[in-house]
């Protein structure tokens, strides 16, 4: 069964003088509903089968989250029970502008990237978690994972199985399905400042 992920985009603005208090600016299935997990791993902490420092995991529902939010949370709780979503989180614009996208996951990733002889030359076809033809080849046991040494490579068959780590640029493209998500925050953080707009994030599987 897979993972997804839902949330909500917040800004915290005093409108009137009044108290500081955090509003719904976007659901977050408008900007984002992939499913990618070397992103979700790279960011949230969750599916990180690249092995990556998680930039913000397991923080919780903020306890000042908007009524929007809160609401949502709890109707899901009520459905689904305490277990019905997990890797309850949140990240702020300022984190997110802080990153270093260069840098890399911590040890190689834990799926062997394949990839295909062509005309044009190598092609990566994928990641293997498990693949019956390279544990042969090199005797794994049924089931048995390494964490090979970067840059490993075999080739079986037609196929070329190589040890990879990535970096963060890799998981979270400049161009893919996150800029959407960072050009709203972006904008929202223009009108009340870095700090003051927040992304809210869980999962179910």
């Amino acid at each position: 069964m897979g993972t997804d992920m839902s949330g909500f985009v917040e800004y915290r603005a005093a409108p009137g003088g009044r108290e500081a208090a955090w509003s719904t600016a976007h659901d977050l299935s408008s900007l984002n509903d992939t499913r990618n997990y070397d992103a979700f791993g790279c960011l949230f902490g969750v599916r990180n089968y690249a092995n990556f420092r998680p930039l913000a995991a397991n923080r919780g529902l903020p306890a000042d989250a908007s009524a929007t939010v809160t609401a949502r949370f709890t109707q899901l709780t009520e459905w689904y029970g305490e277990d019905g979503s997990h890797g309850t989180t949140w990240i702020t614009w300022a984190e997110v502008k802080a990153v270093d996208w260069d840098e890399p996951a911590e040890k190689t990733d834990s799926r062997l990237h394949k990839y295909r002889q062509t005309p044009d030359g190598l092609r990566m076809t994928g990641k293997a978690s498990w693949s019956p033809a390279f544990a042969e080849a090199v005797g794994l046991e049924t089931g048995e994972h390494r964490n090979w040494p970067e840059g490993s490579q075999w080739l079986v068959g037609d196929t070329l199985y190589r040890a990879v780590t990535i970096r963060r640029r890799h998981a979270v493209t400049e161009t893919g399905e996150w800029q959407p998500v960072w050009k709203a925050m972006e904008a929202l953080a223009a009108q009340h400042g870095d700090d003051n707009v927040r992304l809210v994030v869980w999962f179910d599987s």
